[in-house]
């Protein structure tokens, strides 16, 4: 997961490849619940990790729920009609997929609760909710302001003789947490009746299939009533699977809907939802068949690649997608003409108001936006342009607008907060990256060169992290290519042999650890005596030569650090930043002593300086590639600055190359 304060997506040309993808927030969330309301144990299989069932699974552990997890699998064990620990105070984030199916539970099962959230939570209504327990004699009180968390449930005198209204135009969670609820207390039939057009029935779908998957068989006349039988008990299945998300789908449907097919690809292939999906986001294929993509589909998988080009406007009530409909208003940035989306007035009560929030963000691109109480109109830009994307902590925001990378106008994307993805795909750009492709040059490098002790392995590092991009250590190679020259029992005087090994260098990293086929050579290569065999090493042109081409390989998306001695000069004559960092002499050997002597080694700082001063001469004076800043490099000179400092120095130039 990308946790910086911002994300820089370069220009996208072409994806192709296969995205496998995280279990449903919907179906997850649900099925936690309803395995901790009934008798037995629940095994639960693919089951998403993110903000939203970490909070759902907090909380049942609270309540005294044991949950026991081995990566995307849980064991949950059922209270089974035991009684939850009581009082607790619960915090819900902002998941409305826990607060409010747990607000329902608690208030039937008694109890004294609290339970609140992040502040955009407390802005969520859930009085129509509320409203309905309290028909039932649930006792709940409002903490802030009417109509929103947070709340305290107290115990109430159940009364369950009358039909339960409850409106269904704001959201069909209120339903939902109904739906789950009552067959706790099913002593005899319970009826619910929706006051207004229910919203979102495909999520009712959901809830529905779901609890007859526990054991419990709710009647349903058309979407007006439905009826909970009495003697309903929660039975665990033993063993479900969660399905892959089909909301998180959409992304990479549109993704194969616009963009060209990558070579040796035919386009996206997605694994985890297919036709046979529960889910009524997966009919989002529809609307981008609508829209020009071409899909195919099993039951458990979507093959998706571009068709019509541009895509073709569409005018759609949108009520049976509410939240993959997002991923529509970006695909109309590519569109033939003006998109209409209508029926969506649901937005305006989730993460954030969507509407508001998805019209202010397109126009940053140069669409013209109609926003509307419950639709949006998208007329592509005449003229492309570029922001940086506000999310409003809300996921779906994010996801959506990385697929703007695909302007013609090729023009990075920003997008602030990426770490807002967490809520339901954290990987989700890394998804993103493995099968988005664009061409070397508008990858971006920062190139970091400099002497020996300087400290620019450090800083680049550092900046790497700030940025989240790659980071190359090209030290590291060279030393690599020393470790493994002597290990082959070459001499390092050998430069053609040298280069041999150093071509076929089964090199990977893991971190901060760096690894030679299987062994981790990390603490061999970091001694001062193999500083100075790559010193001797990386004067062959013929080394230098042999790893040219692997340096190349780590400028991948979103982008690249490079720290050495010839990034800007020789490896990356095109980036866009280049840095040559110094200090003096003295100060390096300084650093270098406080170094050495936490190591137990004893040398002194004149010791140190001489070799320092001694290795300078060599690699400024070697025939290949010698040691100087490119033309246009800035020169940092950080003898009497932090480390922290020069960081900021250098994320203050990089942000001086973006348009944004």
């Amino acid at each position: 997961m990308f946790d910086t304060e911002f994300l820089d997506i370069p220009p996208l040309s072409s994806a192709g490849g296969t995205v496998r993808l995280p279990g449903s927030k919907s179906i997850s969330n649900r099925v936690l619940l309803l395995a901790a309301l009934s008798h037995g144990d629940t095994t639960v299989h693919d089951l998403l990790a993110s903000d939203d069932t970490a909070v759902m699974l907090a909380a049942l552990r609270q309540l005294g729920c044991t949950v026991t997890q081995d990566g995307n699998t849980a064991v949950i064990s059922g209270l089974g009609g035991k009684p939850v620990q009581s009082p607790a105070k619960l915090f819900m984030g902002n998941a409305g997929t826990a607060m409010r199916p747990l607000t329902a539970a608690l208030a039937l099962l008694g109890g004294e609760f609290e339970l609140s959230g992040v502040p955009r939570m407390h802005e969520r209504p859930i009085g129509d909710l509320v409203d309905a327990l309290r028909q039932l004699g649930c006792a709940i009180d409002y903490l802030g302001n009417e109509g929103f968390p947070p709340l305290r449930l107290r115990p109430g005198q159940l009364q369950l003789q009358e039909p339960i209204r409850v409106r269904g135009d704001v959201s069909s969670q209120f339903l939902t947490a109904l739906l789950m609820a009552l067959p706790l207390v099913a002593r005899q039939d319970i009826r619910i009746e929706v006051v207004g057009e229910l919203i979102s029935r495909p999520y009712i779908e959901i809830t529905l299939k779901l609890l007859q998957r526990f054991g419990i068989d709710v009647r349903r006349e058309g979407w007006e009533r439905f009826t909970i039988p009495a003697g309903s008990r929660y039975q665990s299945p033993g063993e479900i699977h969660v399905e892959g998300d089909a909301s998180s789908a959409s992304y990479f449907i549109a993704l194969g809907a616009i963009a060209a097919a990558a070579p040796g690809h035919t386009g996206i292939e997605i694994l985890g939802v297919g036709a046979a999906s529960i889910q009524g986001d997966i009919r989002f294929v529809e609307a981008a068949e609508m829209m020009g993509a071409r899909v195919a589909s099993t039951p458990n998988s979507l093959r998706i690649s571009r068709g019509a080009w541009p895509l073709k406007a569409i005018d759609l009530d949108c009520n049976h997608i509410p939240d993959a409909a997002m991923t529509l208003a970006v695909m109309a940035l590519y569109a033939d003409g003006t998109t209409t989306l209508r029926n969506i007035a649901s937005w305006r009560v989730k993460e954030t108001d969507r509407i508001a929030a998805m019209a202010c963000e397109l126009q940053k691109f140069g669409a013209v936006v109609e926003e509307g109480a419950d639709y949006l109109k998208i007329t592509p830009p005449a003229l492309w342009t570029t922001g940086a994307i506000h999310t409003y902590d809300d996921h779906r925001v994010a996801m959506c607008f990385s697929l703007a990378a695909f302007n013609p106008a090729q023009l990075p994307v920003r997008i602030l907060d990426p770490k807002c993805v967490a809520k339901t795909f954290p990987d989700y750009f890394e998804a993103l990256f493995e099968v988005a492709q664009t061409s070397a040059p508008h990858i971006p490098v920062i190139c970091i060169d400099g002497p020996t002790a300087s400290g620019k392995g450090t800083l680049a590092a550092l900046a790497a992290h700030r940025l989240g991009y790659h980071y190359l250590d090209s030290g590291a190679l060279y030393r690599l290519s020393a470790h493994a020259a002597a290990l082959a029992g070459v001499s390092l005087d050998d430069g053609p042999g040298v280069a041999r090994v150093a071509r076929t260098m089964p090199v990977h990293f893991q971190g901060d650890r760096i690894f030679l086929g299987p062994q981790d050579v990390s603490d061999a290569i970091r001694t001062e005596a193999a500083g100075m065999a790559a010193s001797r090493v990386s004067a062959h042109p013929e080394v230098r030569a042999a790893l040219l081409e692997l340096q190349h390989s780590f400028r991948k998306l979103p982008g690249l650090v490079a720290d050495g001695r010839d990034m800007g000069t020789v490896i990356f004559p095109d980036a866009p930043l280049k840095v040559f960092l110094t200090a003096s002499a003295l100060h390096r050997a300084e650093r270098r002593h406080k170094q050495l002597i936490s190591k137990g080694n004893s040398v002194t700082i004149a010791e140190i300086q001489q070799d320092l001063e001694a290795r300078d001469a060599r690699d400024s004076s070697r025939k290949a590639a010698p040691l100087k800043p490119a033309d246009d490099a800035k020169p940092l000179d950080n003898s009497y600055l932090s480390i922290e400092k020069s960081v900021d120095q250098v994320i203050e130039w990089w942000q001086g190359t973006r348009p944004f």
